[in-house]
């Protein structure tokens, strides 16, 4: 008999696989409160082979938010198990509504329309916001999109709908191609990010900085969202992956 293993990786193999990740360097845009990354050269093929250091926060480019990184006593990246890191993946496509205005802000009633057309979503999901934002990287200034004050408008999550997708639906993580899970908006009303908040004590984990959300079918991809393992980490960039049906 055929091995299943075997087989089911052929067919992994035969699908088209999109790259979800940013890559990333020194001039990359990343969270204001964070120093640039620095790439070093140790060694050079001169000296015999070529190694290099990298410097940056554990949250720099596409990255993964253990519960750790907003919530005390909660688990760390290593302590995520693998099975939750590769879901089935859901896309919410608000791109035009954040073309329209930058201060957007998913609500419940977005995402009754989006099940409207294509079904409820179901439990254990990974589901991914498109903003289509991915699009300004690598320009910071485009990315930050900070007006003559210097308030940024950037879409994001409602709190509302946040809480009616891990609540209700019962998903299991999400993604979005922003800095923060709240938009811009939202973070200057409260004056706190809530939505991450909410997500990470939900005791799961999120996806930033996302990009290529325009290639994904709405439902029927896989996620894949492959990380190293340092140790009791809040967060590092992440190699995330979707394979199409």
């Amino acid at each position: 008999m055929p091995n299943e293993l075997l087989q089911a990786l052929q067919l992994l193999k035969s699908k088209q696989w999109v790259d979800l990740t940013h890559t990333f360097g020194p001039n990359s845009p990343h969270f204001f409160m964070f120093e640039d990354a620095k790439f070093e050269t140790l060694f050079s093929h001169d000296d015999g082979f070529f190694a290099q250091q990298f410097t940056f926060p554990g949250q720099y480019g596409t990255h993964i938010d253990p519960p750790i990184h907003f919530v005390r006593d909660t688990r760390y990246l290593e302590e995520l198990d693998l099975k939750e890191l590769v879901l089935p993946l859901v896309v919410i496509d608000k791109s035009e509504e954040a073309a329209s205005n930058h201060d957007f802000s998913l609500s419940v009633q977005d995402i009754l329309e989006f099940e409207a057309q294509h079904g409820k979503i179901e439990a254990g999901t990974f589901v991914a916001l498109r903003t289509d934002w991915s699009k300004r990287w690598p320009d910071k200034e485009a990315f930050s999109n900070k007006d003559a004050e210097g308030y940024n408008h950037i879409p994001g999550w409602g709190l509302e709908a946040l809480q009616f997708l891990l609540t209700e639906r019962k998903v299991s993580a999400i993604g979005h191609e922003t800095f923060d899970t709240d938009s811009a908006a939202d973070f200057r009303k409260n004056g706190k990010l809530d939505g991450e908040y909410f997500v990470l004590e939900q005791d799961t984990y999120q996806i930033e900085l996302m990009t290529n959300l325009d290639k994904l079918p709405a439902t029927g991809a896989i996620i894949f969202n492959i990380v190293p393992k340092p140790e009791k980490a809040s967060g590092f960039p992440v190699r995330s992956f979707a394979i199409l049906p």
